[in-house]
């Protein structure tokens, strides 16, 4: 289990007044604690970005909250890609021996030497389609990416898929195991259908995945936080990043 640890501070500012908060570098957010009322939270904003950096949505993340230690994992985040920020953070309380669901890296490896798959060697192009997948784990035994090996990516047409990743003990993969990770394609065939589309083209099966830790949301909006039980807190659309209840 992950050791790092991130402390917050009480947060009394909820509702519109919190794009306050955001201006003097101080981040709102939320706990999920087991169906217990929510606790409303604020962390400086580098501590916060750099705990997301680290852990993502795959790793756990000791909270020190109000005299409280809480181990968490970050359920959502809202992130401003016009000001290239943070705006949000909801986090879920977990017990180590509880099973999540969440979503890890998915890493190529190669023979030791190597820096590129033998397709890659060959002059051909390797493209990823794949950047994460879902897994169901308990809290303490989330691993920090799957792996498929690179090195069985050689000629046009081989592809990796999510069967081929290794699983470790423990851990089930709930995404389509027929779903394409990687895939192998000749530069020129690449070149052409982009050409052809205005260089907006993507090789044929290729999905277009969000990173790791983007945000979805459209810029100014933000989805609302989630309460235990389904319940939605109703969204400011006025600021378009501040819940009425944050």
């Amino acid at each position: 289990m992950s050791d790092v640890t991130l402390e917050l501070e009480k947060r009394e500012v909820t509702g519109k007044p919190v794009k306050n908060l955001r201006k003097v570098g101080l981040v709102p957010a939320v706990i999920h604690d087991h169906g217990k009322e929510s606790i409303v939270v604020q962390a400086e904003y580098q501590a916060l970005f750099d705990v997301w950096k680290q852990v993502g949505k795959h790793q756990p993340v000791h909270l020190k909250a109000g005299g409280k230690t809480y181990t968490a994992i970050i359920k959502h985040v809202t992130y401003d890609p016009k000001y290239n920020a943070l705006n949000h953070v909801v986090f879920n309380a977990v017990k180590a021996n509880q099973k999540v669901t969440t979503e890890v890296p998915v890493h190529m490896i190669l023979a030791e030497g190597n820096e590129a798959s033998p397709a890659e060697r060959a002059g051909l192009m390797v493209i990823h389609n794949l950047s994460t997948v879902e897994i169901e784990a308990n809290a303490n035994k989330l691993p920090d990416a799957l792996e498929f090996d690179g090195e069985k990516l050689v000629e046009v047409g081989d592809h990796a898929t999510v069967a081929d990743l290794k699983i470790p003990a423990g851990v089930e993969v709930k995404t389509d195991k027929a779903q394409t990770i990687a895939s192998v394609f000749e530069p020129s065939a690449v070149a052409a259908a982009n050409d052809a589309a205005g260089g907006d083209a993507e090789p044929e099966d290729q999905a277009a995945v969000p990173a790791d830790h983007e945000s979805t949301a459209e810029e100014g909006t933000q989805k609302d936080e989630i309460r235990p039980g389904g319940k939605q807190e109703k969204e400011d659309k006025q600021q378009g990043h501040n819940p009425t209840k944050e």
